[in-house]
């Protein structure tokens, strides 16, 4: 697969240091699947790159040229809105896929992508995807899964945007960083800035920056320069409890 200009700067790994068969990520996609793949040619067929924390892998607009599988690292997938404010959409971590909305009839990214540590990402081509997608049912049945599930995640994002106060979809943001990377020493496994909190939540970094004073008096999270961490996750959990639902998992 051709690496556009935003990649020539990554380290390709050798084919045999990421052999989908010898990977024990559970969790990804094509490992769940690897036993009927490997009959084909497509576990063969694939680029595989090393990406430098702060790196964007995927810009924005530019051609689609395959989907990302993370195979080891932590990644930060956001849209440019209004006045080009960036608008994280998720974050992705291993066995997770990065740039499926512009997989299809698309012809460009609708989404970026930046790596937020030492990342690892297993690249198939879209026309490696499309012909295997064809051939192979049970793939195609655990990616529909996978759309559909993706689905449900965007609709209840949307959700949370129009009826959730921005202290809660802070709150809810910090359950889903907790459940979704855990916690090392009592602060999340997932350093952000004020400013990728706010892009996240739909707010701006001065709401953030009162909402953490107001939880760390609370005793609900506690703060240490960038880092954070929920002292107080029951309570947490009520603060949301009138929506009864969470973003992720």
């Amino acid at each position: 697969m051709p690496l556009n200009s935003s990649q020539r700067s990554f380290q390709k790994l050798t084919p045999s240091s990421v052999s989908c068969g010898a990977c024990m990520n559970s969790s990804c996609l094509i490992k769940r699947n690897y036993q009927t793949l490997s009959e084909s040619k497509f576990v063969n067929h694939k680029s595989t790159l090393q990406i430098k924390k702060g790196q964007q892998f995927i810009i924005e607009g530019a051609p689609v040229n395959g989907l990302y599988f993370v195979k080891s690292g932590k990644v930060k997938v956001f849209r440019t809105g209004i006045n080009g404010k960036e608008h994280i959409v998720r974050f992705a971590n291993d066995g997770e896929i990065i740039g499926h909305r512009g997989f299809g009839t698309a012809d460009s990214y609708s989404i970026g992508a930046i790596a937020l540590e030492h990342t690892v990402l297993c690249c198939f081509s879209k026309q490696m995807l499309q012909e295997v997608l064809y051939e192979n049912p049970r793939f195609s049945y655990d990616m529909m899964l996978f759309y559909a599930n993706e689905l449900n995640r965007s609709e209840a994002k949307v959700k949370s945007l129009s009826q959730m106060t921005v202290r809660e979809r802070v709150a809810d943001m910090l359950l889903y960083i907790n459940r979704k990377f855990g916690s090392t020493n009592g602060f999340l496994n997932l350093p952000l800035s004020r400013k990728e909190y706010a892009d996240y939540t739909g707010t701006s970094d001065e709401q953030i920056i009162r909402i953490f004073s107001a939880l760390k008096k609370e005793k609900l999270i506690i703060a240490s320069g960038k880092k954070i961490g929920i002292y107080d996750i029951d309570g947490l959990k009520n603060e949301i409890s009138a929506h009864n639902f969470f973003l992720d998992s």
